[in-house]
């Protein structure tokens, strides 16, 4: 009876302790999913890649400068019956097409299209029309694309890093432009997409080109399941948006009826 007693004890003890891990390390587990950096091979079920859309590039002649000073700019009718097929303001598009080549001569490796750079500038900006802007012609957002202030109230809690000089806020860091770059990441990750001398977030050339080079850092291959979904984790880690970006893509890349 003793043994019995002593071994139903040990049993209760045991299920205790194995519920306890449990605990700990689906905390864990959670806690790691957030950290900044974390991989989709650690943090999320890695997706397939969208299909790769490839744009027509312009022929170019004496004379004429691309939108990105490394790559060619998208043909112009091409543009325009794409523009109209996806719902992308040609403006924006060009961007993208150029944001993309640009990033596949500086990492041949990485095999990003321009739908991916699209799906991502049209979730967090809606190709910079949020809040009733627009693009001018030179790509500049018309509109208040400042995301709200990242104070730990429903979002991550990051303090001041450029002095409010991006975003007007000198207190806590907030997205900002139509790729809603955080300043802190601007600082090492903005790029000079015009060509003018100057990394702006809130120019959609400068944004397209720096959110490319961030997707496609590291040495990732945008062409494999891990690579692609691990580059658009890193610029949001969850779960949730790396599938909205990726359904965005695939829409894009079917709409055009050119991928590669």
């Amino acid at each position: 009876m003793t043994i019995s007693r002593d071994l139903a004890l040990g049993l209760r003890r045991l299920m205790v302790f194995c519920v306890f891990m449990t605990c700990v390390i689906t905390a864990v587990s959670f806690w790691a999913l957030r950290q900044p950096g974390t991989d989709a091979t650690e943090a999320s079920v890695a997706l397939s890649p969208p299909p790769r859309s490839e744009a027509k590039l312009e022929t170019l002649s004496t004379g004429i400068t691309p939108a990105v000073n490394i790559t060619r700019n998208a043909d112009a009718q091409w543009l325009e019956r794409a523009a109209v097929q996806t719902g992308i303001p040609a403006r924006a598009l060009q961007a993208y097409v150029a944001a993309a080549g640009a990033a596949n001569h500086s990492a041949p490796n990485c095999g990003i299209g321009w739908n991916t750079v699209a799906a991502i500038g049209f979730i967090e900006s809606a190709h910079g029309a949020y809040g009733g802007g627009n693009l001018t012609p030179a790509g500049q957002a018309g509109g208040p694309l400042v995301g709200p202030s990242l104070d730990g109230n429903g979002f991550a809690a990051i303090a001041d890093t450029d002095g409010g000089v991006l975003d007007g806020d000198a207190r806590w860091d907030r997205a900002v432009g139509p790729m809603q770059f955080i300043p802190a990441t601007w600082e090492y990750a903005g790029k000079d997409g015009n060509g003018d001398g100057t990394a702006d977030p809130f120019n959609m050339d400068d944004a397209a080109l720096s959110a490319a080079g961030y997707l496609c850092a590291k040495g990732r291959d945008l062409t494999t399941a891990t690579g692609w979904t691990g580059a658009v984790y890193s610029y949001n880690q969850s779960h949730s948006y790396v599938v909205k970006v990726r359904d965005q893509a695939v829409s894009y890349a079917e709409a055009t009826g050119a991928t590669g």
